[in-house]
């Protein structure tokens, strides 16, 4: 299993707007990548106790492998990226992990 983490670092004057990104943008997601593989979806948004957090949100697609990955977002990939100014004016990091999940038993 792989995860794609979209990271969107906290930079001065930029701006990222939760509820479209929740409500409205992984529908896109969802909708384009879940009939390519897509396996799971998570989005975290950074709270501001005690100062700034490194990320203003961090987003999570899980998918069984690389290239399945790389196919659907071969085919989808342009789409997506495209909704991207009507929730921020933050370039995206990625990072590609290898997603490993543990029992707490």
């Amino acid at each position: 299993m792989i995860r794609i983490a979209v990271l969107y670092p906290h930079s001065e004057g930029k701006s990222f707007d939760a509820e479209y990104y929740q409500d409205s943008h992984f529908q896109l997601v969802k909708e384009k990548l879940v009939p390519l593989g897509l396996q799971g979806l998570e989005f975290d948004h950074g709270l501001q106790q005690g100062g700034l957090q490194p990320f203003m949100a961090i987003g999570y697609l899980l998918f069984e492998s690389l290239p399945e990955f790389q196919a659907a977002f071969g085919q989808v990939g342009a789409e997506l990226m495209a909704d991207i100014p009507n929730f921020t004016d933050i370039e995206p990091l990625v990072q590609i992990s290898e997603h490993r999940k543990f029992s707490l038993s």
